[in-house]
């Protein structure tokens, strides 16, 4: 297994395993459509995204906050956009 193999499969399992249900569906959704073709770029800029606290991140996800503007990232615009029904 490669390196960047190993790096996609751990946040995969971060992904899934946040500690709410909330974050467990959006994050780990929105993971198993789009890690695998995600750059190291964006796997690293997920990785940040993931370092980040559930509340503040379904708020996010949600709509209730804003993201602030220095925390914005393309994956982050992703994650924001994405619809797991479609």
């Amino acid at each position: 297994m490669t390196e960047l193999e190993k790096t996609r499969k751990r946040l995969h399992f971060r992904a899934w395993h946040r500690g709410t249900k909330e974050s467990d569906l959006l994050l780990g959704r929105f993971a198993d459509a789009h890690l695998a073709t995600m750059s190291v770029e964006d796997l690293a800029d997920f990785e940040q995204v993931l370092e980040r606290i559930d509340p503040e991140l379904v708020d996010w996800i949600t709509g209730r906050e804003t993201v602030p503007a220095n925390l914005r990232t393309p994956v982050l615009d992703r994650i924001l956009a994405f619809n797991p029904s479609e």
